[in-house]
């Protein structure tokens, strides 16, 4: 399993924690990851993209959105295959994100030695990573699937991975969101719960 652990997106994949609440607090007040920052955050970010391009607001609701699962609302089993891969494609190629953590080093004394985290993406370990990260997005938005990847934290640690290419892996996932014309109120919500993993994956803030 070692090339998982060099693996970027495996950082993602995981584990994840949802917060739990009763279905009249569901109602009232709707997170969709579990944890209200990461869901401001993905609200924020699409904002400012429909900002941008001068779109309005959209009008769906807490509610509608609620009906069938976010995993059925992206297009199920092949939908998040579709995304995983179009993602990866975009994060891999993506120097700001720095997928393959080029001259990044574990361990060491104050800069000073240490082993290199740098990860080849070859076929055999780019399809190791789509297919946890496959796992890992379909049952964060309750499709079904087992996930049997390393746990977030330990498989992160030493990757020194900064705010800036967290953001920047956002960013390519909402890229991919819309070229797949994924509606909003589901872009919001996938990108929460990329949001609620900020704190396992960032190391350098």
């Amino acid at each position: 399993m070692k090339i998982v652990t060099k693996s970027w997106v495996v950082m993602l994949g995981m584990a994840l924690s949802f917060g739990c609440a009763n279905e009249e607090a569901k109602k009232r007040e709707f997170h969709t990851s579990g944890s209200r920052d990461a869901d401001q955050r993905a609200e924020q970010r699409i904002a400012q993209v429909q900002q941008i391009r001068g779109e309005g607001n959209t009008s769906d609701t807490a509610a509608d959105a609620t009906k069938l699962s976010l995993f059925d609302r992206v297009g199920g089993a092949k939908g998040v295959e579709l995304l995983v891969d179009d993602f990866l494609n975009r994060a891999i190629a993506d120097p700001r994100v720095n997928f393959e953590r080029k001259g990044i080093k574990r361990g060491g004394v104050l800069g000073v030695g240490g082993k290199p985290a740098e990860w080849n993406p070859t076929k055999e370990h780019v399809a190791v990573v789509k297919k946890h990260f496959v796992q890992f997005l379909t049952l964060a938005t309750g499709g079904p699937a087992v996930y049997d990847g390393l746990e977030m934290k330990p498989a992160h640690e030493g990757m020194k991975i900064t705010n800036a290419e967290f953001d920047a892996c956002i960013g390519d996932m909402k890229a991919s969101l819309d070229a797949l014309r994924v509606p909003v109120t589901e872009q919001k919500e996938v990108l929460a719960i990329l949001e609620s993993t900020r704190a396992q994956v960032v190391e350098e803030r």
